[in-house]
């Protein structure tokens, strides 16, 4: 009967762990695709040309608050100045793949 419960609590945790660890949402080469024709002017390599202390590092993401996947997506999606938003020119799927693109870049340190 231990034995039992204890297959069950590990199969449950081994469940959880699955569940709760979220997947990229976005196709990342269709995301790099769409990257190296309309991001890769300014951001070759992960850099900022414009402000090169924001680059697309895991580093700076982090310090500036942007190192999520909804965070990337709303970067992409409304701009900041320099950066023009790509709403209504990019569809919602093509920024989500952007976005997973990018993180994925971040996470492999471009």
């Amino acid at each position: 009967m231990k034995k039992l419960l204890s297959v069950i609590l590990v199969a449950i945790a081994l469940f959880s762990f699955v569940v709760a660890t979220p997947a990229l949402a976005g196709d990342v080469a269709k995301g790099k695709q769409i990257f190296v024709s309309e991001c890769y002017a300014c951001h070759k390599g992960g850099k900022n040309l414009v402000k090169d202390f924001k680059t697309l590092k895991r580093e700076d993401l982090e310090k500036y608050d942007k190192y999520s996947l909804e965070k990337i997506i709303d970067q992409i999606t409304y701009g900041n100045s320099p950066m023009p938003g790509f709403q209504g020119y990019l569809t919602p799927v093509e920024i989500e793949d952007v976005a997973t693109y990018v993180l994925e870049q971040a996470e492999k340190g471009w």
